[in-house]
């Protein structure tokens, strides 16, 4: 009998080989590359400025890191950096800003030391140990202090001698710069718990524990409370009795992982933004969680924002990453607006102070000064690390590496 016809084993191999492609792209796409930014800008959005004038003399209070309790860092002061005045040196890495109130400084140092200053001469005013470790802003209410601390600990001093007031142990570390509202004491700690302390006693109201470390401090708008965790997501709570309002996850990563959120948020026109370490910038609708858009950096957005609308530029994100680039994005659409390439890493929370954009760069030990609306740069001095610059319109306080400079102000 004759033999059958040999099949041809091209189209065999080919098909073979498309699906093989297939199988690569599919694990490309799943294993290996981020997903893509969003842009749903119809988000609402309502546009209203973020700014918080300053009555600036012997009155003025910056009481919280990040100056208002929405977080903005924003100080609507016509007011650039002048002749250097006084240098206080910590002897210990100052990682997050001091606060002013009434013409005192007030710092905690890497070293859970806390000290008070004049502002007009740089004199300590008092100085003691509030624990071994410390890695937050100090805020201030009525006369008293609200810290928390890495050594486990949260506690109250007189903000005029230094004196604890009363003080209670933690269960868990803690690097959330507090927030006193309306007679409360709001932060989290690393083990996901938020807490409400009452600020007089120190009692607790209520606690929330999310399902992720916490370090980041919590932002306040119209009775809520917002803040991101390290699973990546972010929360919304209702501040009078911790009520969750909504929780929305993240997936920058490949493979639907998500970053973390150590980047305390900032609250504005309606939205919550803030940065993560899968390397992009998120904005948030306030109200519902909604995702309006991200941005894409080169790296880890360890930043905090701050939001600002300066004339020439309207509402603007201002964001460094650790690619070494400042970035001001569109507030509503996350567009672009200008970039500043500084090389290094930029890790702290940038200000914006008048019309200028300021930020410190980790790697160059430096603080530079850019023209809000254009990423001019407009001032630089050889001092910065982490977060850079506060006023109170009459100085600009620069936080070093282990020192704070004040310059004189010109208008």
């Amino acid at each position: 009998m004759p033999l059958p016809p040999r099949r041809r084993r091209w189209p065999v191999l080919a098909a073979v080989a498309a699906m093989l492609v297939a199988v690569a792209a599919i694990a490309y796409v799943l294993f290996l590359q981020k997903p893509g930014d969003v842009s749903n800008p119809n988000v609402a959005f309502n546009g209203r400025d973020a700014a918080a004038r300053a009555a600036p003399g012997a009155h003025f209070v910056w009481p919280v890191y990040g100056y208002t309790p929405q977080r903005t860092r924003y100080l609507n002061a016509s007011i650039k950096p002048g002749g250097q005045q006084w240098q206080f040196v910590a002897g210990s890495l100052i990682e997050f800003q001091p606060i002013l109130a009434h013409g005192h400084m007030y710092l905690v140092a890497n070293n859970g030391t806390a000290t008070a200053l004049s502002t007009s001469t740089g004199k300590v005013e008092w100085q003691r140990s509030v624990g071994s470790l410390n890695a937050s802003s100090p805020a201030w209410a009525a006369g008293r202090l609200y810290v928390v601390t890495l050594s486990r600990a949260v506690m109250c001093l007189d903000a005029a001698t230094g004196a604890t007031i009363w003080q209670r142990p933690l269960p868990s570390r803690s690097e959330s710069s507090p927030l006193v509202m309306n007679g409360r004491v709001y932060f989290g700690s690393e083990d996901g718990t938020v807490y409400a302390l009452d600020a007089r006693t120190g009692a607790a109201i209520w606690t929330y524990r999310a399902p992720g470390a916490v370090k980041a401090g919590l932002a306040y708008e119209a009775g809520r409370l917002y803040f991101g965790d390290y699973t990546g997501r972010v929360h919304a709570l209702r501040a009078v009795d911790g009520a969750p309002m909504w929780t929305t996850e993240t997936h920058g990563l490949a493979f639907l992982r998500s970053g973390r959120f150590y980047s305390t948020p900032a609250v504005a026109y309606g939205r919550v933004y803030l940065g993560n370490t899968d390397g992009k910038v998120y904005s948030f609708a306030a109200a519902t969680g909604e995702l309006a858009w991200t941005h894409t950096t080169g790296s880890f957005v360890y930043s905090a924002p701050a939001v600002a609308s300066v004339p020439g530029a309207g509402p603007t994100v201002y964001i460094g990453s650790y690619d070494g680039t400042f970035y001001a994005l569109d507030a509503r659409t996350g567009a672009t607006r200008w970039t500043y390439d500084d090389g290094g890493k930029i890790s702290g929370a940038p200000t914006v102070v008048g019309s200028v954009a300021y930020f410190s760069n980790l790697a160059h030990d430096t603080t530079v000064g850019l023209d809000a609306a254009t990423g001019r740069r407009v001032w630089q001095v050889s001092r910065g690390a982490f977060n850079p610059v506060i006023s109170d319109g009459v100085r600009l306080y620069v936080t070093g590496y282990s020192s704070e400079t004040a310059f004189s102000g010109q208008r």
